[in-house]
């Protein structure tokens, strides 16, 4: 098993450091690669049962990560979650995702939270060039998060979440071609969410929203000067819940989402671009130039963007059914699969599940396995907070 890590991790490592760099032709796969990719990993089992669509979801324990814009308008007081996924489950045993957050509202404009998110790679047994033993390592990710949410009317509100981010894949590996360190780096995401009621014969609900997420510094592993950008993305969602009739209620989610990290450019054997732009660029000039670099053009900025949509059903607030699909071009990435998840509520407590099932034949790292979370949230009582907001 330590084996198997050890390739396993140091491919992920070689491969986002090195992957934009290798030629290809216009217009075939060209998966865009970067730092820290556990940041976009879904981390809670009820979005990740939606096809991992959340944007403009109803506020949870979650919701900063989804939209700090949205986290102001759950409707307790108080509460957190914990969330576990395995990752590589159908191979090892070892490696997994932990998430861990909490909130307070403040009042009814402002509300607070912070939360940890952390990946596991396993136990990976290294050799040096002579394959002499250098000792066994466990390489993790971590990430910790603060975020302000407040209404600016009833309807409307903004978010912004801090992030630092520890990156250590080698510990103090060394070999002959490059020394190895911890990548670091801070980065921000700024969210804003939209929900309104609409006027129909039943109680139905619309809500809209917008986050760019993990707007930070490159991270570098080596001492070398190479470092690479973190997974910048544009998020934009929308849902519509309906009430059935008093017991069951349904709400359909749509979100699409696009890496603002520059495309890999098209070289030729001596490095030189041929289609394309350099993507050695600043944060800024990478972030926007993210919409129009692309070496197929405007067709290849589309392929960039993926596709989540889910449908959740509640009965009478207590049981939930889930359905999602998540979509990504084949030049791209090419994931594609099916989600379904489960939930419970009873006073103060939730659970919710997931499982995750590829439908273009080809392995996830998520396929087959069981992803769960708990959580709880302390109903807000009105006379302590603020209701001073006004349309």
């Amino acid at each position: 098993m330590k084996y198997l890590i050890a390739a396993i991790s140091v491919f992920s490592f070689t491969g986002s450091l090195f992957a934009q760099s290798v030629s290809g032709s216009a217009g075939g796969p060209n998966v865009i690669t970067t730092s820290a990719p556990f940041l976009t990993i879904t981390p809670d089992a009820r979005h990740a049962g939606l096809g991992e669509a959340g944007v403009a979801s109803s506020a949870d324990a979650n919701a900063a990560y989804w939209n700090p814009g949205k986290l102001v308008h759950i409707t307790s007081a108080y509460g957190g979650s914990l969330s576990y996924t395995p990752w590589l489950g159908k191979i090892v045993n070892d490696m997994d995702i932990i998430y861990l957050s909490g909130f307070y509202k403040l009042n009814n404009e402002e509300a607070v939270s912070i939360s940890m998110k952390y990946f596991n790679m396993g136990e990976v047994f290294f050799r040096n060039d002579q394959n002499q033993s250098l000792g066994d390592y466990n390489p993790r990710d971590v990430a910790f998060d603060a975020t302000y949410s407040r209404k600016l009317s009833e309807n409307f509100s903004v978010g912004l979440s801090g992030r630092y981010i520890y990156s250590n894949l080698t510990g103090q590996f060394n070999s002959s071609t490059f020394d190895a360190k911890p990548g670091q780096s801070v980065a921000v995401d700024a969210g804003v969410y939209y929900t309104k009621p609409l006027q129909s014969a039943k109680l139905s609900q619309l809500s809209l929203g917008a986050v760019i997420s993990n707007i930070g510094a490159k991270i570098s592993y080596s001492d070398a000067n190479n470092t690479n950008f973190l997974p910048i993305n544009l998020r934009l969602g929308s849902a519509f819940k309906t009430e059935l009739d008093p017991f069951n209620t349904i709400t359909f989610l749509l979100d699409f989402n696009k890496l603002m990290v520059p495309s890999p450019p098209i070289r030729d054997q001596q490095g030189n671009i041929v289609a394309g732009k350099d993507d050695d660029r600043s944060l800024l000039s990478g972030m926007f130039g993210s919409f129009s670099d692309a070496p197929d053009g405007f067709r290849e900025e589309m392929k960039e963007i993926t596709t989540s949509v889910g449908v959740e059903y509640w009965y009478n607030a207590v049981f939930a059914g889930r359905l999602g699909y998540f979509n990504e071009s084949k030049d791209k990435g090419n994931r594609k699969y099916l989600t379904v998840g489960l939930g419970f509520r009873k006073s103060n407590f939730g659970i919710d599940v997931a499982y995750l099932a590829p439908t273009n034949g080809r392995e996830n790292a998520l396929a087959e396995t069981i992803r769960f979370t708990i959580m709880m949230q302390i109903p807000e009582v009105q006379s302590a907070l603020n209701e001073s907001v006004t349309d």
